[in-house]
């Protein structure tokens, strides 16, 4: 079956790393949570987008042997130098839930724009197939963000799909650029109303409407940067649920 409503899982979470090298990772919570919000059956069907890295076969790699011996069955979508499966669409639409990595979020969205991906998405999500993602992954689902998609300096992202009517940041607490420059895209302007996540965090959106927000660890929150009518930028934090 699949989700009751549209679901979107934005985050700043994944995977843990099980200190054995760089790619040996576990599926964290989320998963589970995304395949509970996709009524799916004793083995969900996840698919991973890698656009946002260029499709670098070690990510490939990694993933494949995060979920190994898992119940989750996993595929990926490449599509460079060309897509790796025959029809797109019937893929995707197949799959209880879609995993988007990250990197650039500017790069990622151009490439599903030129294969006609947002579209294809877009049906998925309207069919309840749950999309998530991480970082680049979360950023594309909303209005923008602020994306290292153009060089160290942190820069604005306004052309991404737009399907959530806010902005998005990601990595709020660790990295130093991120809350300072939301604040400001969302003081002049240039985002609307932000949804913001710690490492470890995510929002659960139904339709275009935020209902939660989630956390695989201790310690960490969301957030809700919004502008005043006297043009100050205000704060809210959201407390997560800790998923198991």
């Amino acid at each position: 079956m699949p989700a009751s409503e549209p679901t979107i899982l934005a985050t700043s979470m994944g995977f843990f790393s099980r200190k054995r090298g760089p790619y040996d990772l576990r599926p964290g919570p989320v998963f589970d949570l995304g395949a509970e919000l996709a009524q799916a059956g004793p083995e969900p069907r996840v698919c991973y987008l890698g656009q946002a890295v260029g499709d670098q076969p070690t990510s490939f790699t990694a993933l494949y042997g995060a979920f190994a011996g898992t119940r989750f069955r996993l595929s990926h979508l490449a599509l460079f130098p060309m897509p790796n499966v025959d029809d797109i669409r019937t893929h995707l639409l197949a799959q209880d839930m879609i995993w988007v990595g990250g990197g650039s979020v500017a790069n990622l969205v151009a490439v599903w724009r030129a294969h006609g991906l947002d579209e294809i998405l877009h049906e998925c999500w309207q069919a309840g197939v749950v999309l998530g993602g991480v970082s680049a992954g979360s950023i594309c689902w909303h209005v923008g963000g602020a994306t290292d998609s153009f060089g160290p300096q942190l820069r604005a992202f306004t052309d991404a799909l737009g399907w959530l009517p806010y902005g998005n940041g990601v990595h709020y607490d660790s990295e130093e650029q991120r809350r300072p420059l939301i604040h400001r895209l969302v003081g002049d302007g240039t985002l609307p109303v932000s949804h913001c996540t710690d490492d470890g965090v995510g929002l659960v959106y139904r339709g275009d409407k935020l209902v939660e927000a989630v956390a695989d660890r201790e310690g960490v929150s969301a957030y809700e940067v919004s502008r005043s009518a006297d043009g100050t930028v205000r704060e809210t934090v959201i407390a997560p649920r800790l998923l198991g």
